[in-house]
């Protein structure tokens, strides 16, 4: 499976993104996907997450501001960022996993390369 993540740039506080993240190779209907994101110097962090019968996974500092979805027909996976704020500046990940969803990036198998979200205050 290859992901590619897209969507990313510069906003500034209060704005909204939408990242998504496209696979070619295979059919993500089997899959959990992931969202995760790293900021510079600082350990890659679970954003959110979507198994393949819907059911969704957030973190605490995005609830309420970020939704995931997916489309299977299309292949892709979306995450729609609300209300963002500096601290959401990062590189985001999507992940993809042969299983159900989980908040640890270990546990995912392949993974896109990132996506820049810079947010200014």
């Amino acid at each position: 499976v290859q992901l590619q993540a897209s969507g990313g740039g510069l906003v500034e506080a209060g704005d909204s993104l939408r990242l998504s993240c496209a696979a070619s190779g295979r059919s993500l209907s089997t899959y959990a996907m992931g969202w995760f994101r790293q900021a510079p110097g600082k350990e890659r962090d679970f954003v959110a997450h979507i198994n393949n019968w819907s059911e969704v996974e957030y973190a605490d500092s995005v609830k309420g501001r970020f939704t995931i979805s997916r489309d299977n027909a299309k292949n892709t996976v979306d995450l729609q960022m609300n209300s963002l704020k500096p601290e959401d500046t990062a590189v985001y990940y999507c992940a993809a996993r042969k299983a159900w969803g989980s908040p640890v990036p270990s546990m995912y198998d392949y993974w896109g390369q990132g996506t820049q979200v810079t947010v200014s205050s």
